[in-house]
């Protein structure tokens, strides 16, 4: 079926280009465009990210290289150094966040899992930030400190799927509360973050749309008990009570009872107080959930590690954040191809696979098979013999 295809090719049959075209069309991206479309730019960039390009130079070199393969690849004709900065900078940014977004509900269809270690209805998320550091004299409106600069990544991450459903870029003096007010919450929905998110009339708020929060209460918190339930010490739960807040701002945020439970983890040897709206969970289901907000710190180390978020090819606001949302699409194609293909391999390996194969014409299938190298055996009298040894 692939057979002559370039695996880069191979893989960009599984967008939705009909998709793509109507965001653009919408956004007005192609006006006065003569060649190099926005098609062309984002395959370039997921290009960039899948074969780990550090700069611009870097990926115009490894394109130049394969200049005659170039409509074979869907790069367009009039692929140039100047071309695909200009794109960056001038073309919204928000096409490439809309396309992002329709691929991370496809991927999030493919990688559900039914296996999780909680019997719940609702899926979980884990929300966290992470903090991109730029240089101020050459990205000079990432204001962040007086000689830093910087930018910030907020991700809501579903723990059941390993990808991201909500993404939001900011600059990195805002704080991490504030975007509680633009996360879309879902009813049933279960949002697990630090307590840097603590905010009681935010919380308040997830709360009035019937979904679950767990997080970590700060040192200062004035609550007053009202009843406990039965503690299984055994299981590492110290107590678990119901009550309300005291303080005069913190009872007019959450004017409703609260859940706080004290846990002793043995593998790290301390002690965590959660605060949550849930009442159903066990208190040893609730510090299991919190301790699934760790997996959207592996998501950061990953996305940092395995695609480039850290060094820019642009300049500019708008430049940065197509890079990113690049980098989002690059992340959730590879996750639909290898539930597509119904692979074992995880996401880190068939990024590692693919970033050397892309100008191969192996079909993507048979490159992403699991093989057992245990049961190779090779025929001693087919062996090469040195004389001497």
């Amino acid at each position: 079926m692939n057979q002559g295809k370039y695996v880069f090719a191979q893989l960009t049959e599984f967008l939705p280009r009909r998709v793509f075209d109507r965001i653009v069309k919408e956004h007005g991206g192609n006006k006065y465009v003569r060649s190099f479309t926005c098609w062309n730019q984002m395959l370039c960039m997921v290009f960039g990210q899948l074969t780990s390009r550090d700069s611009m130079r870097d990926l115009m070199l490894s394109l130049e290289a394969h200049r005659p393969k170039y409509y074979h690849l869907g790069f367009g004709t009039t692929v140039t150094r100047r071309n695909l900065g200009k794109a960056n900078e001038k073309r919204s940014y928000r096409i490439f966040e809309e396309f992002a977004y329709v691929l991370i509900g496809e991927a999030r269809k493919s990688y559900y899992r039914d296996d999780f270690e909680i019997d719940i209805e609702g899926n979980v998320y884990a929300l966290d930030s992470t903090t991109i550091d730029l240089c101020l004299s050459v990205f000079w409106w990432a204001e962040f400190r007086k000689a830093k600069g910087g930018i910030k990544l907020h991700v809501l991450y579903d723990v059941m799927t390993s990808v991201p459903s909500f993404v939001h870029i900011s600059n990195a003096s805002l704080h991490d509360v504030n975007v509680l007010d633009i996360v879309p919450f879902e009813a049933g929905g279960f949002y697990v973050m630090d307590k840097a998110y603590i905010d009681f009339a935010r919380l308040y708020a997830i709360h009035l749309q019937k979904a679950f929060f767990v997080t970590r209460a700060k040192e200062n918190l004035r609550f007053k008990r009202m009843y406990s339930r039965p503690a299984d010490k055994a299981k590492g739960v110290k107590y678990d009570q119901t009550g309300k807040l005291e303080g005069h701002y913190s009872k007019k945020g959450y004017p409703e009872k609260l859940r706080r439970i004290k846990y002793y983890d043995r593998e790290t040897e301390k002690e965590f107080v959660f605060l949550t709206n849930n009442t159903d969970l066990d208190a040893t289901e609730i510090a299991l959930l919190y301790k699934k907000r760790w997996e959207v710190e592996l998501f950061f180390k990953w996305m940092k590690q395995h695609l480039r978020i850290k060094s820019f090819w642009g300049t500019s606001m708008n430049a940065v954040k197509v890079q990113i949302y690049c980098a989002i699409i690059a992340y959730c194609l590879v996750a639909i191809i290898g539930n597509r293909l119904k692979s074992q391999r995880r996401i880190y390996e068939i990024l590692q696979i693919l970033s050397i194969s892309l100008l191969d014409k192996t079909p993507v299938r048979e490159m992403l098979t699991n093989y057992d190298y245990k049961d190779v055996k090779e025929l001693k009298s087919k062996q090469l013999k040195i004389s001497g040894f």
